[in-house]
């Protein structure tokens, strides 16, 4: 599943990688792979912002704003009833997901 284009904070760090793998492991949507002893991102735009790769990395090879991005925005939407929001508060919704 994707989300919206290029809006992602996922930020990645080969140098810093080790290539345990953990993010692959815990990434819900398959974001990373293995491939020569060291992570890949596949797509970018499949990172729903869940945090469990960031969390899970021992490195800090991995950083991403949990809880802003889309997934936040449909669980919201989901919790209230309503539709999917992120939280902006801006009429015009500059530098939000939604």
């Amino acid at each position: 599943m994707k989300y919206l284009a290029n809006v992602t904070t996922l930020e990645y760090d080969a140098e810093k990688c080790t290539g345990c793998g953990r993010c692959v492991e815990v990434c819900p949507h398959g974001v990373f792979v293995m491939e020569d002893q060291r992570v890949l991102i596949t797509d970018r735009d499949r990172c729903m912002e869940c945090g469990a790769c960031a969390l899970n990395c021992e490195f800090g090879a991995i950083a991403v704003d949990s809880g802003v991005g889309c997934a936040a925005a449909i669980i919201n939407g989901m919790i209230t009833g309503g539709e999917p929001t992120c939280g902006c508060d801006s009429d015009d919704n500059t530098g939000c997901c939604c």
